[in-house]
């Protein structure tokens, strides 16, 4: 599992690698690459969840996405058109909503077409509930499998995916965060 450890202690190591084995099983193939991201973010997981599980909305929070369309309604096999922002190697994103459950907060997808390098690609996203600084706060844990394109390495492929992750939960971050100070009733002592 990569990523930053985001001030995890050795117990918060074990229980992200315990909910990577239970909830991020990926087959790898042949030239094919995985890893699994890890952030933590200090908003409840009903706020963050809101966010991910918007299928149809992922500009909310991806900062590499200009536009996106979704054909039909949110279920498993759910199509969606993405626009890529100008400055990565990509313009188009066709992909699958393959899973979306509300219960264990688990969102996956596959990318099945489009203008890019990211071939094979699926990813899982799973949220987590904990305590960050005496407050409610989610664990998110974000892996993938892709075929490492002609050319390049594992490792330069994997270090690519995991700088877009990183990004995108970042952003997550920040805009759940913002939500999550907006929500606060309890008074500040200025």
């Amino acid at each position: 599992m990569n990523g930053n450890s985001n001030g995890f202690g050795s117990a918060g190591a074990v229980a992200a690698t315990e909910f990577v084995r239970r909830h991020h099983r990926h087959e790898t193939g042949e030239n094919q690459c995985s890893s699994a991201v890890v952030k933590r973010i200090k908003a409840p997981v009903p706020l963050v969840w809101s966010l991910v599980r918007r299928f149809d909305q992922p500009q909310k929070y991806k900062p590499f996405v200009s536009r996106c369309v979704a054909q039909g309604n949110l279920e498993i096999g759910s199509l969606r058109e993405v626009d890529v922002k100008s400055g990565l190697p990509a313009t188009t994103s066709t992909e699958r909503l393959e899973l979306l459950d509300d219960d264990e907060h688990i969102l996956s997808i596959r990318i099945i077409g489009g203008d890019h390098r990211l071939k094979n690609y699926s990813s899982i996203i799973s949220l987590h509930p904990e305590i960050i600084d005496g407050r409610p706060g989610t664990l998110v844990i974000e892996s993938f499998v892709v075929d490492v394109p002609e050319g390049n390495t594992n490792d330069e492929t994997c270090y690519f995916v995991e700088a877009l992750i990183k990004c995108n939960l970042k952003s997550l971050a920040d805009v759940s965060e913002g939500l999550a100070v907006q929500d606060r009733t309890e008074p500040i002592d200025l």
